[in-house]
């Protein structure tokens, strides 16, 4: 075990220039043979997007956002197996404030939750109370970002679940909650199923919940616009996860290589997955920036982090823990996630539900795409629940 140690992110100038040159020799596919985002990221939105990434935006501007934080890195060992944390935490003036862990998924990175720290952290500056203050901790998953490549296999959920409990620990929070969405999601379970009443609560803003076979036969609204997602998902939206969970390292090598390569592959899924309609017609940055897209993609590029990242997939993706748990749960259910669920699915599966809330608006990246939404989330959410309390 390590103690923690600051840490600064501080690219080099060498590698921002090594960026600009392989986008300079990008060589660009054919066009698309139907119109819109049917078979990927449109060539010309795919040429502009690159051009704008050597020529106007910059990395440095939110290499400075991420440096505002108090970032650490911290050396853990679970299992046997060893690690180095990338991790931000900060702690509340606020006598009181809660403990509390934020998960990211893919292909995200801590970068989702900076829009929604202060307002965590401090929420009598932002519209709450004192009582609504949470101390936060935000790591980068294993092979993500500034965190260690795992070099051996095994590095599961399950896995991760175990480290951000003695990550916890070692910051001196005996008890805390945990909220995820995406893969942030997945492990946030895990962390109910094997570390409550440690964690005395969870939230999630992506809720998988299998259907019930009375509800399929009477399915509400809700649940038929979850089984419209999910049969979605199968049959149009689940070729990277196919891949990933498979070939991580035949991809890797692509996404490595290419920028350009990297940069649509996580593009698609702002268009695909975050709430981007407007006016009859899809477009990712109706929900998200441009600059925080590629703050995104630049991040994955910089660590150099396509191939460690997916292979979370190989490990997990095909083996889901959906048994049930009697944690303290609740559910955020953004509408245009990827997956859905219904109060009733999810009061199957989590027999802790204590607070569920159907919102009207955001999609996947919750965090990033409604800010204020998510922070008033997790002050109802985790007023519901107390920090310690015993089972």
């Amino acid at each position: 075990m390590g103690s923690p140690r600051e840490f600064t992110v501080a690219v080099s100038d060498e590698a921002i220039e090594d960026l600009y040159r392989r986008l300079s020799a990008t060589r660009w596919p054919d066009a698309q043979t139907c119109d819109g985002w049917n078979q990927g990221v449109p060539l010309a939105y795919a040429q502009e997007l690159a051009d704008y990434w050597r020529r106007d935006y910059d990395w440095r501007r939110a290499e400075a956002a991420l440096n505002a934080r108090n970032q650490y890195l911290i050396d853990l060992e679970v299992n046997g197996s060893q690690h180095t944390v990338h991790y931000i935490h900060e702690r509340s003036p606020h006598e009181g404030a809660r403990p509390l862990i934020l998960t990211h998924g893919w292909p995200g990175s801590v970068q989702e939750f900076l829009k929604v720290i202060d307002a965590l952290v401090d929420p009598v500056a932002h519209g709450g109370r004192a009582e609504d203050a949470f101390h936060v901790v935000i790591p980068s998953m294993p092979g993500y970002g500034f965190s260690s490549k795992p070099r051996h296999t095994g590095t599961s959920v399950e896995h991760i679940a175990d480290l951000w409990n003695e990550l916890m620990a070692q910051l001196g929070y005996p008890h805390y909650f945990a909220q995820g969405g995406d893969w942030g999601s997945v492990v946030t379970c895990a962390i109910g199923l094997r570390h409550w009443p440690r964690c005395s609560g969870i939230n999630l803003n992506m809720i998988l919940a299998a259907p019930d076979p009375e509800s399929l036969a009477d399915p509400s609204p809700v649940e038929q616009a979850a089984l419209a997602a999910a049969e979605y998902y199968n049959t149009s939206d689940s070729g990277y996860s196919k891949e990933q969970s498979t070939r991580p390292q035949t991809l890797a090598y692509a996404l490595a290589d290419s920028p350009t390569g990297q940069l649509a592959w996580i593009v698609e899924k702002f268009w695909s997955w975050s709430d981007c309609e407007r006016d009859g017609s899809r477009h990712p940055e109706h929900a998200v920036s441009r600059d925080e897209m590629l703050d995104i993609v630049s991040l994955y590029w910089f660590s150099n982090s396509a191939g460690s990242s997916a292979r979370l997939y190989w490990e997990s993706f095909n083996t889901p823990n959906m048994d049930p748990m009697d944690v303290p749960m609740g559910g955020s259910l953004f509408p245009h996630d990827i997956f859905l669920a219904s109060e009733r699915w999810a009061k199957q599966r989590f027999r802790g539900l204590c607070y569920w809330n159907e919102l009207l608006r955001g999609g996947h990246f919750a965090a990033l795409e409604q800010p204020a939404l998510f922070v008033d989330e997790m002050r109802a959410c985790f007023a519901r629940m107390t920090v310690g309390a015993a089972p």
